[in-house]
């Protein structure tokens, strides 16, 4: 049996060679519309061949996707490239098409109260070099950290102050001084926490040295001793009748970045159900309770107009219960004319009346 020949062997090869290249080449009747930074690409171009596949687009959408792939990595190798530890990498330029984010925007860190002091008084922050002569070597070192500048922590010998105790201990001293800074700096930088997130420091919620606590002082210095412990009082065990803190709260958790796309795909559709739904949502029992609220409202501004309507119609009643300024048919029982019994002068409405001639108000004596 004769093996191919040659010619056969370079038509093979000339025809494998067409088939890489027509996977590497693809023709658009529109150009795609790249954002390298994103890596993303944008087809313009109808989808025909979805149309004619009937109930079925599954191998022309494949098709599809690989040949827009192809197109952004061949726009991905016109880039230009560097080598970074034995690997040939691309420069990516910058991206044009502004993504959202997922995740809120961080708020901006409250000021320190030394910051609203220096805004305040307008001082500025004066920058320092990082080094600085020191007299005793003769030579720049740092001016903080290791191997500083005038660093006491070095001396072998400690003049002993005036005024002081000759048997104290100036090195034991000087010790104590920086650690009472430090926990000092320790508790500015708690409290201006406890300030940006409008909470009360521990410390702050703790038993007071006079020794007279009320209830929920000592409730809030348990809290605090329970919480202390390195398990931020997770395995720390309860009285048969103790409630359950308030403060304590579930932390929040944000969904992973990448990982999870079913759920990712989920949520996004059900938010595009939800923007493209053309009834809008609604609440029943809030809007029930808020036409019950608006009707209980309106009655109740009838009602006070109408008892301001009717103390303004009907006046102040004497001391018989006869109201002044009256109709006729509605002033009781009158003697003689139409204002009753009168002293002198021509009748007036007001019922009985006693000397001079007040109309309204109080009756003179």
């Amino acid at each position: 049996m004769e093996g191919p020949s040659v010619e056969e062997l370079l038509a093979k090869a000339e025809r494998d060679e067409a088939e890489k290249l027509q996977r590497i080449t693809v023709h658009k009747e529109l150009e795609l519309e790249f954002d390298l930074g994103n890596l993303l690409a944008s087809d313009p171009n109808p989808p025909a061949g979805l149309r004619r596949a009937g109930p079925s687009p599954e191998a022309e959408l494949q098709a599809l996707a690989r040949d827009n792939t192809q197109l952004l990595i061949n726009q991905l190798w016109q880039l230009p490239t560097e080598r970074v530890e034995e690997a040939l990498v691309a420069r990516l330029p910058e991206p044009t098409t502004r993504l959202p984010r997922e995740k809120p925007v961080p708020r901006p860190r409250p000021l320190t109260r030394w910051q609203q002091f220096a805004r305040l008084k307008g001082i500025r922050p004066k920058k320092k070099t990082n080094l600085v002569w020191d007299e005793v070597s003769g030579q720049w070192r740092r001016r903080w950290g290791y191997q500083r500048a005038r660093d006491d922590t070095k001396e072998w010998l400690i003049e002993v102050p005036g005024g002081a105790d000759p048997l104290e201990d100036q090195f034991a001293k000087r010790i104590q001084a920086k650690k009472e800074r430090v926990a000092k700096n320790e508790l500015n930088r708690l409290r201006n926490l406890a300030r940006a997130h409008k909470m009360q420091l521990p410390s702050a919620a703790g038993m007071h040295p006079t020794g007279h606590q009320s209830k929920e002082e000592l409730g809030r210095a348990m809290q605090v001793a329970k919480v202390s412990t390195a398990s931020v009082g997770r395995f720390q065990e309860r009285l048969p009748k103790e409630k359950a803190p308030r403060s304590s709260g579930k932390k929040r958790k944000f969904q992973p970045l990448f990982g999870d796309f079913a759920a990712e795909k989920k949520s996004q559709l059900e938010m595009l159900r939800v923007m493209n739904s053309k009834k809008p949502q609604l609440d029943v029992t809030r809007a029930t309770n808020k036409q019950m609220r608006e009707e209980d409202q309106e009655e109740a501004a009838k009602r006070r107009k109408m008892s301001q309507k009717g103390k303004r119609k009907g006046g102040r009643q004497g001391p018989g219960g006869q109201r002044k300024g009256a109709p006729p048919s509605q002033a009781g029982k009158r003697k003689g004319g139409l204002g009753g019994k009168m002293n002198s002068g021509p009748p007036r409405l007001g019922g009985k009346r006693k000397g001079g001639q007040h109309q309204g108000g109080k009756r003179r004596k």
